[in-house]
């Protein structure tokens, strides 16, 4: 009765359901899809860091911390746009901060790379990692500081 005993609770204790091992599925289905090699071509370095491999640039880095223009960020791989000047502030994060994203145009996913939970958003046209949203935002408008690497956005200025 013992050993059946042992049995069974090393069986509980031992079994890992597919959800913790997932990774992140980078295999999803974008509307614009590319290989490495074709992203490689299309990217510099730093931008295929960040767009496609979830890198992060160095604060204080990006010329759009002080971007005072109107116009659009769009996604810098595929041109999507992703967020309006007027909803972009001043953070002191030292990264592109928006209160809200143009709705649709971008994907979100829970990314635990760290060791806690943190939600990710993606270009939802081409998957591009874009930066993370938290809810330290403005609390006059949506709470929400969506922190955003500069080098995976492109500036499109108002007509």
């Amino acid at each position: 009765m013992n050993k059946l005993f042992v049995i069974i609770t090393l069986l509980l204790f031992n079994c890992n359901s597919s959800a913790q091992k997932q990774k992140k599925d980078s295999s999803k289905d974008f509307e614009i899809t590319k290989t490495e090699a074709q992203w490689r071509a299309q990217l510099t370095n730093l931008e295929y860091h960040v767009l496609r491999e979830a890198g992060t640039e160095r604060p204080f880095s990006s010329p759009f911390n002080n971007n005072k223009k109107e116009g659009i960020y769009a996604c810098k791989a595929c041109n999507t746009p992703l967020f309006k000047s007027e909803h972009k502030y001043n953070s002191g994060s030292g990264w592109p901060s928006f209160d809200r994203e143009i709705e649709g145009n971008v994907a979100f996913s829970t990314d635990k790379d760290l060791g806690y939970t943190r939600t990710e958003e993606h270009c939802a046209t081409c998957g591009g990692h874009l930066g993370h949203v938290f809810n330290d935002g403005p609390k006059d408008t949506t709470g929400k500081r969506h922190c955003i690497n500069g080098i995976a956005l492109t500036f499109i200025p108002k007509a």
